[in-house]
């Protein structure tokens, strides 16, 4: 029986966590629901909702993006609260601080927190070939976003393709 009822994965732009997210969704039992902060940052008018996206790859988070970020995450909470099983697929910018924030929301529910790492080099590789990304910004996330933050389960998409990531996650889940 899965008693997991949120999975929380954090890894750097273009890291392979989306990947990941859609081969979790096939290989979990039960129906599980994705959200992600790329999806939630598109739901954003264009002006005016407190993220800059700098040239050199840097982002720059105002209040106006953190309140509607905390509104977003609290929807979130409330539908795992409810009973839907959830993975959120996020970029820890603020590292710790930033899994606490999410740690005080999803209080209460059992939550699975996933590190996906991937070599700077080859995040920026991939962000080329996205080609939808400011240049520079895998490189400067690859690290950051992991400092002081603590996983049960971690994976490298440099040496593991998405859904041999998303079996080991589903392993935690399932209890294997």
């Amino acid at each position: 029986m899965t008693t997991t009822q949120v999975i929380v994965l954090n890894g750097g732009s273009s890291s392979g966590k989306s990947g990941i997210v859609r081969c979790l969704q096939a290989v979990l039992p039960d129906p599980w629901l994705t959200f992600g902060v790329d999806s939630l940052i598109e739901a954003m008018p264009g002006q005016g909702a407190g993220i800059e996206f700098a040239p050199d790859g840097g982002i720059e988070i105002g209040p106006e993006f953190m309140a509607l970020e905390a509104a977003w995450a609290q929807g979130i909470a409330a539908m795992a609260h409810s009973g839907a099983r959830i993975i959120i697929d996020d970029v820890f910018l603020g590292g710790a601080s930033t899994q606490d924030r999410w740690r005080r929301i999803l209080d209460g529910l059992d939550v699975l927190w996933v590190g996906v790492h991937c070599a700077p080099e080859v995040a920026a590789g991939r962000e080329i070939a996205r080609g939808d990304r400011v240049r520079g910004m895998a490189e400067k996330q690859a690290e950051i976003v992991h400092q002081g933050v603590v996983y049960d389960v971690e994976v490298d998409t440099a040496g593991a393709e998405s859904l041999e990531c998303a079996r080991t996650i589903a392993r935690r889940v399932v209890g294997e």
